[in-house]
């Protein structure tokens, strides 16, 4: 124990006291004081939105509370973080920084190098925990999935019981949105945040709700009860990845050999499990190389679309392409927050190669509609569903199929666009294709009560195939795709090697446990 020694636990994404070792270890060591830093430049950046940070304010309301019980006050600051513990510094004299590792945005990364900076020239300790199964500093993926499982294994780190409690500073409140300069962001069907509710959701899946969701989680019209919905939870540290992963393997060890269709629900738990190894694996990727949050992983790809125009970008954000499955989807994710991993990628995919977009302004739009926004997973799945990684599959989804798979009787479509309500199953995925007459009859025009297409869809498929392959055909694109492969690929069955071509079978199966990640969106 550092007798005098101020343990200031920095509480970033990790919104929680159990299975946070950070804080049990500051508990062993010292004097302890809990602080946020709510910072705005942070909350000023593109991937930023209201919706985010109502979120975490909710998460961070419920963590001052469960601080409290354990007889420790939480001090919130507004500000820059390095201000802010200069400030401990001169109130307290020597400290003990301690926090979990962060793979988040440029921002974020940029702010850890100056706080690091900050504790050399202090000479103050600043002592970083692994929250997911990410490695700093890796120097090869070999071993990263079986190191992923000891991680796992570990046990969970309990709340702190001894506790002795620095003087803690006087408190700012916790600001509103308003405040922050976010823009007004109505989302009236968003997850609310806090461990409470993590919890609840986490025992309706693992006992019921996830019976289904090997069959059932690709398609929005069931997803939203089926998956697990602890996205936004373990994107922010209400849950821990470690606690998912254990009980989520004790249920499945429960179901088995158990009647009354335990074996279909064990099978549901053994996919889900499954995309929580994908999860970290692609926060890996971001770690790893963080400019692949504005920069092609291929660069063979450099220059090949230009950014969206500012009426096709707000088109396609708001749902109005004229394709009904793309807009109820987009509409849905405005009122929720939030959308299945299937979903997810066909909309990535469908500006990309369809609408013929960049990936990085989209992907900005899709971060700040995403309650369960995280960098690492977002940003390689942007370039992956793009197919500008140079090693994945080109999956150019086709959304009038995407449309007939998914929601095969409209119900989805008539819920989130409903001025297409009353149009004929026949013609509810392509209503392009009705007569003026017949439009006439249902009081609809295509053009004004519903937009016309953005593009004709096969067309625009056809063309981007055409050029995405025409650069991979390119001198030199394969040497570059190994040396990707060999960096980020991963080492286990998933992901196929470039130059090799699976078969149809295993390439459906590894396109869907690839796809699963997607800001781990089918959980």
């Amino acid at each position: 124990m550092n007798e005098g020694v101020v343990q200031v636990v920095w509480f970033k994404r990790d919104f929680r006291t159990v299975d946070h070792r950070p804080l049990f270890e500051a508990a062993a060591a010292g004097p302890v004081l809990p602080l946020y830093v709510v910072e705005p430049g942070l909350w000023a950046e593109p991937d930023a939105s209201a919706r985010q940070w109502a979120f975490a304010a909710e998460c961070l309301q419920e963590l001052r509370s469960e601080l409290r019980a354990l007889g420790l006050p939480l001090t919130v600051r507004v500000g820059d973080v390095v201000p802010v513990l200069n400030d401990l510094r001169d109130r307290y004299g020597a400290l003990h920084l301690r926090s979990h590792e962060e793979t988040g945005n440029a921002w974020t990364f940029a702010r850890d190098k100056r706080v690091a900076r900050w504790a050399r020239e202090t000479g103050t300790a600043w002592s970083e925990e692994r929250q997911f199964g990410v490695r700093r500093a890796l120097a090869s993926r070999t071993g990263w999935a079986a190191a992923w499982d000891r991680q796992m294994a570990e046990h969970l780190t309990p709340e702190p019981t001894a506790l002795e409690t620095a003087d803690a500073p006087p408190s700012d409140e916790i600001p509103d949105a308003e405040a922050l300069g976010l823009a007004a962001d109505p989302c009236p069907d968003r997850q609310r945040g806090g461990r409470a509710e993590a919890l609840a959701l986490f025992h309706s899946f693992l006992d019921y709700r996830g019976r289904r969701y090997r069959v059932e989680m690709s398609s929005p019209v069931v997803a939203y009860d089926t998956c697990s919905r602890l996205s936004p939870h373990l994107a922010w540290g209400t849950l821990s990845m470690r606690e998912v992963a254990q009980a989520t393997y004790a249920k499945m060890r429960a179901l088995k050999g158990a009647d009354d269709g335990a074996g279909f629900h064990r099978a549901s738990l053994s996919s889900y499990s499954g995309r929580l190894h994908w999860h970290c694996h692609f926060m890996q990727k971001l770690e790893d190389e963080p400019s692949i949050e504005w920069k092609n992983f291929h660069p063979g790809y450099d220059g090949l679309r230009p950014d969206p125009s500012p009426d096709v970008l707000e088109a396609w954000i708001e749902g109005r392409t004229g394709f009904p499955f793309i807009d109820a989807c987009m509409r849905a994710l405005k009122a929720t927050g939030w959308m299945n991993f299937r979903m997810r990628a066909m909309l990535t995919a469908f500006s990309s190669y369809h609408l013929w977009s960049h990936w990085r302004a989209p992907g900005l739009a899709l971060a700040r509609r995403f309650t369960d926004y995280e960098p690492g997973i977002h940003w390689s799945q942007s370039q992956m569903q793009s197919g500008t990684t140079g090693i994945n599959s080109v999956r150019i989804y086709n959304p009038v199929k995407q449309s007939l798979d998914q929601d095969p009787d409209g119900v989805f479509i008539r819920e989130w666009v409903p001025e297409l309500r009353d149009v004929p199953a026949a013609f509810i995925h392509e209503p392009w294709k009705l007569s003026p007459l017949e439009q006439a009859d249902l009081g609809l025009h295509i053009g004004r009560e519903y937009p016309e297409r953005l593009v004709d869809h096969l067309a625009a498929a056809k063309h981007a195939r055409e050029q995405i392959y025409a650069r991979r055909r390119e001198p030199g694109f394969r040497e570059i795709a190994d040396a990707i492969q060999a960096k980020h690929g991963s080492r286990k069955s998933g992901m196929r090697q470039t130059g090799r071509r699976p078969t149809k079978a295993r390439r459906s199966t590894r396109s869907d446990a690839a796809q699963g990640a997607f800001d781990l969106g089918d959980a």
